[in-house]
């Protein structure tokens, strides 16, 4: 099924609050997701969410994410804090009350950005955001847990570095309650206005013939849809929620690593880091001038062996490589993986024993991805499109949107991925060289940072400080 042009700019067009235009087209492409899905419960972190089933690919264990994905994010619309306080906790409690926190239901969770903290609650907040020990001992001052985004050595110069209150990543197999979640906080909402939407999804069985993301960019009529293998989960191919490459799940927790010092109460104790960003892939260069054995190289690390054909690769934590590996590929190939770039970033570099008495096993992942497929150009409704360069045209591309225990630690990673490595070695890249790992063919167009409060304090943190 291909859409006419006509049809995906209406798509594009309606896909503001209370309409998703083109990814109703999800639910009639879309397999069941074909496996049972758990019960969950209410944590104390928002980010986790119960219930993700686990199938096998290759030999490979792969968590199997909700269907659906959105992310709204918006600006504060009140100064009476408490009293907003109230309204935004009352109203999530109704979504939990009529969803259960799973796939099967809705998974709900809210993020914080500087300009909230700045603008509204800065005292408290220079007392209260955790600080981040690591990033202070190198720059030697106090660095805190949350930083604002940054442009990458590998970033275009007019790529977005966003400046919203909050945004709330929205996740379940049924668009229905992804699409009432968004009536209920935003529609007519006196406290919060929205300023962008953004949706996608991500899907595979592996088994069934043309997966979904190949049959929504051929829909879309993106240039490359064709070339996409038939049982991809991403549009470029790999799976990328193979279970060793996920961080457990309490791990990007703020104080499970002992990264940050949480302050005086603990306040955001059981939160974390949110980073978001969107990104532009080409899918067209990505297929007709890497062939398998460049995308395998380019994905993971030169030289590494895989049947043609193959989309999930093992990423077992023992093999994790050092940035001395790293340095050597280079060296030896002029080029770098991107699994293996960010590897001694992302990886635990030694067994660690956390806060709660867990043990995480050496070559263990930190970040808890959380990305989507999408078709927005960049975004499927903004309330400042010229701003947003908002295009009516659909394009493939990617919600980025990852949980780490802090601002710094996600930066380490993104700049592993330009050769820039821990111990400060900068590998020498032209600019979107195609030895840098996926470089040459994405384009990032926004960023931004967030904190994910506890559960307890999702709902205007510190207001009532």
């Amino acid at each position: 099924m291909r859409l006419t042009r006509k049809q995906m700019l209406v798509g594009a067009a309606t896909s503001g609050l209370g309409a998703v235009g083109l990814y109703e087209l999800v639910d009639r492409l879309a397999s069941s997701p074909g496996v049972p899905r758990a019960v969950g419960r209410l944590h104390p972190e928002q980010h986790l969410l119960d219930g993700l089933a686990v199938v096998r690919d290759n030999g490979v264990a792969v968590v199997v994410p909700p269907l659906h994905h959105a992310v709204v994010t918006a600006r504060v619309a009140t100064d009476d804090l408490r009293a907003a306080q109230r309204e935004l906790e009352e109203t999530l409690v109704v979504l939990e009350h009529r969803y259960e926190p799973t796939p099967a239901g809705l998974g709900v969770t809210v993020a914080w950005g500087l300009p909230y903290f700045r603008r509204y609650v800065p005292h408290q907040a220079r007392i209260h955001v955790p600080v981040d020990r690591r990033a202070s001992r190198t720059k030697e001052h106090s660095v805190r847990a949350l930083l604002d985004a940054i442009r990458f050595p590998s970033d275009p110069k007019d790529t977005v570095l966003e400046h919203n209150d909050l945004a709330v990543l929205l996740r379940s197999d049924v668009r229905e309650h992804i699409e009432d979640a968004e009536r209920v906080l935003f529609s007519g909402s006196r406290i919060v206005h929205a300023t962008s939407i953004r949706r996608g999804f991500v899907g595979s069985d592996f088994h069934s013939g043309r997966s979904l993301a190949k049959r929504m960019a051929q829909a879309a009529g993106v240039d490359g849809a064709d070339l996409i293998p038939d049982n991809a989960q991403l549009f470029l191919g790999f799976t990328s929620t193979q279970q060793a490459a996920l961080g457990p799940r309490r791990i990007a927790n703020f104080e499970t690593l002992g990264y940050v010092d949480l302050g005086p109460r603990g306040y955001f104790q059981n939160g974390t880091h949110m980073h978001v960003s969107h990104v532009f892939e080409d899918l067209a260069s990505w297929y007709q001038t890497f062939d398998f054995r460049a995308r395998l190289d380019t994905v993971f690390k030169p030289g590494l062996e895989a049947k043609r054909g193959t989309v999930t690769v093992s990423q077992e934590g023992a093999k994790a490589a050092s940035a001395a590996a790293v340095r050597r590929d280079f060296h030896r190939d002029g080029r770098i993986g991107h699994s293996s770039s960010i590897q001694p970033t992302s990886r635990l570099e030694h067994d660690v024993v956390a806060e709660d008495g867990s043990v995480y096993k050496r070559g263990t992942a930190v970040p808890q991805r959380a990305d989507f497929n999408t078709l927005d150009n960049p975004f499927a409704w903004s309330a400042s499109p010229n701003g947003d360069q908002m295009q009516d045209s659909p394009a493939a591309g990617i919600h980025f949107v990852v949980f780490n225990p802090t601002s710094d630690d996600f930066h380490r990673n993104r700049l592993a991925m330009d050769g820039v490595l821990p111990d400060g070695t900068r590998l020498p890249f032209g600019e979107r060289d195609r030895n840098q790992g996926f470089n040459a063919v994405l384009t990032t167009s926004h960023r931004q940072n967030f904190i994910v409060p506890p559960r307890r304090h999702r709902s205007f943190p510190l207001a009532e400080l």
